[in-house]
């Protein structure tokens, strides 16, 4: 599972360099396939579900699932990227919230607080700790300044398929829910929102979008459970 979350998070350093204003977001998925390709990888949401594309491209008030297109990156969007692989029968999934060019200081701080959200969840991330402990540091953060966690959608287990139980919500009271034991590996992705938690899919079936139309941000990583603690899979080394 290392290697497919590795080559994940080698696809998001290209696109992080790629995504600049004046760039489409389909230039970006285009790219993220030829280095799947590369690696000999398979794009793990092409085709899941039906959804057409390998990378999800969220911009703006879109929480996930966005569809690339021909739409041009601006100045000052904020987008999420999120992008999965399987790799020898494993599956890789993260995903992350990047400005295009110099974003406002709103923008800034939501993005700052949900990728601390995440940080916060993977150092609860022990064997022994309840998984609703991870769920909670999520809620309590982003509430705290004054944001509100997606309730719609939630992170996952991982493995051989992309979606294994356990569900991993962005909320949840601590001291509930299973106990971590060595050898899960989970999703964590919290998704956070300038406003409201409320949520709109539109009318193409898969994008989602705030309901009050504020801005949201999106980080995800794979993080196995092991006898030294957290791993984050997902991080390039």
């Amino acid at each position: 599972m290392r290697d497919a979350n590795q080559i994940v998070a080698e696809v998001h350093e290209e696109l992080k360099q790629r995504a600049v204003p004046g760039t489409t977001t389909r230039e970006l998925d285009e790219l993220a396939e030829r280095i799947a390709i590369k690696r000999k990888a398979k794009c793990a949401f092409k085709g899941y579900r039906g959804y057409p594309n390998c990378l999800c491209t969220s911009l703006n008030e879109v929480i996930v699932h966005g569809i690339p297109s021909d739409r041009v990156l601006k100045e000052g969007d904020i987008l999420s990227l999120d992008f999965g692989v399987i790799y020898n029968g494993f599956y890789g999934d993260a995903a992350v919230t990047i400005p295009i060019g110099q974003s406002s200081e709103t923008a800034e701080n939501l993005m700052r607080t949900t990728e601390k959200c995440l940080d916060k969840a993977i150092g609860l991330m022990y064997e022994g700790n309840r998984l609703a402990d991870v769920s909670a540091v999520i809620q309590g953060h982003a509430e705290k300044n004054g944001y509100s966690v997606v309730r719609d959608f939630v992170g996952h287990g991982i493995g051989r398929s992309l979606h294994e139980d356990p569900q991993v919500p962005n909320y949840g009271k601590s001291g509930t829910g299973i106990r971590l034991k060595r050898g899960m590996v989970l999703a964590v992705e919290p998704m956070v929102n300038l406003g409201d938690w409320g949520i709109r899919i539109l009318k193409d079936g898969w994008t989602a979008v705030t309901k009050d139309g504020s801005l949201s941000a999106h980080f995800e990583h794979s993080v196995a459970i092991t006898d030294n603690g957290p791993c984050v899979l997902s991080k390039l080394q």
